[in-house]
């Protein structure tokens, strides 16, 4: 697949390695062209301006903090009928919670931002880390990766790349969806960070054979 990953962050960068050893065709884009030139350097991807990456891209992943997606979004200019993966966790700056929640998720507001792209929730419950590391845990299975969308060829299309990456999925519904993913983001963060587990952690569901 052709994959444009916008942010170069350690997100970014990190599943930019990932999608490079899995064979990809990987862009890292970004408003920065030496930082993005730099990081892509470094897993092997090549790097481009966010308006000139996305037009041959079959999937684009939306790497940058929430609220820098606006901008972002801006520059990417236009993606009809493009699959927009959203990563992102809408936190505080302090990382004490989420900004949205309830009645909206960063996910729907990003497809508000995008109307014509098809947009999905996937590897917001993922720390960095483990795309490096990788997501085979042995005995405890592989790391998940929950995808929420409206649209089920998109979904299918994800699946397909997180599979090549390694890790498992679960599809997780439509894209209000992320209203429920976006805190389990965060309960992964406040496990991992602010209770001391790391981020050698996950979130996953399991079944009774």
């Amino acid at each position: 697949m052709n994959i444009t990953i916008i942010g170069y962050g350690n997100m970014g960068s990190g599943l930019a390695a990932r999608a490079v050893k899995a064979g990809h065709a990987v862009t890292l884009a970004g408003h920065n062209p030496a930082r993005a030139s730099e990081a892509a350097a470094k897993v092997g991807a090549k790097a481009g301006a966010i308006s000139d990456s996305t037009g041959n891209a079959d999937i684009i992943i939306l790497a940058t903090p929430y609220p820098a997606a606006a901008e972002a979004l801006a520059a990417a200019g236009n993606l009809a009928g493009k699959v927009l993966i959203d990563i992102s966790n809408p936190l505080k700056a302090d990382f004490s919670g989420l900004t949205l929640g309830f009645s909206t998720s960063a996910a729907e507001e990003i497809q508000k931002l995008a109307p014509s792209a098809k947009v999905i929730k996937a590897f917001n419950t993922v720390f960095a880390q483990i795309f490096s590391e990788g997501p085979d845990f042995g005995a405890a299975g592989k790391v998940p990766v929950l995808i929420a969308g409206d649209d089920e060829a998109a979904k299918q299309s994800v699946q397909q790349f997180a599979e090549s990456l390694g890790f498992s999925t679960i599809q997780a519904g439509n894209l209000a969806n992320a209203r429920y993913l976006e805190p389990l983001g965060m309960l992964n963060i406040a496990l991992g960070y602010g209770l001391g587990q790391g981020t050698g952690i996950a979130p996953t569901w399991i079944h009774r054979d």
